[in-house]
């Protein structure tokens, strides 16, 4: 498996992220109304500086994430836009960190899988090189064992000449 590292396209898919996406919506459909953020911020009664700041998705100028969900229906909904859509698309982030948490993660339980079953190459070698050894001792052994028994016996033709 090959090992996952961030390329530098992945890190413009994260600073293009799903709240700068769905501002860019955001500021089209109003731009396409004819609104002014003052307008649209007074109408909704929220910050034209909250409103300019959820278009250029900027995170560091908002509340908490529920109260950004909160606005972003409302504009949505102001807007006459898809808001199941809008909200799905702010939700997406989520999900996609959650994969690559997951992704990272089974990266790293197999590479410790693998590196648990690979053995050492030397280790290997000195495996077999001791099992050769025990083998050749073995057979050695056997050897000598059936041909000292076959030293001891009496040759077949000096059997037959002393039952003569």
């Amino acid at each position: 498996m090959k090992e996952i590292k961030s390329n530098p396209e992945d890190n413009t898919k994260k600073e293009q992220s799903s709240l700068k996406r769905i501002g860019n919506f955001i500021k089209e459909a109003r731009l396409s109304r004819d609104q002014s953020v003052e307008e649209l911020a007074s109408d909704l009664k929220i910050g034209s500086h909250q409103l300019k700041a959820i278009e250029e998705g900027n995170e560091e100028e908002l509340p908490e994430k529920v109260f950004i969900k909160a606005m972003v229906r409302r504009i949505s909904q102001k807007l006459k836009l898809d808001t199941e859509f809008i909200m799905n698309e702010l939700n997406t982030e989520k999900q996609e960190i959650k994969i690559e948490e997951i992704v990272e993660e089974v990266a790293k339980k197999t590479n410790k899988t693998r590196k648990a079953k690979d053995p050492s190459p030397l280790g290997f070698w000195i495996f077999i090189l001791i099992s050769g050894f025990l083998g050749l001792a073995a057979s050695s052994l056997i050897f000598n064992l059936f041909s000292e028994s076959f030293q001891n016996q009496t040759p077949k033709q000096e059997l037959i000449k002393k039952t003569k």
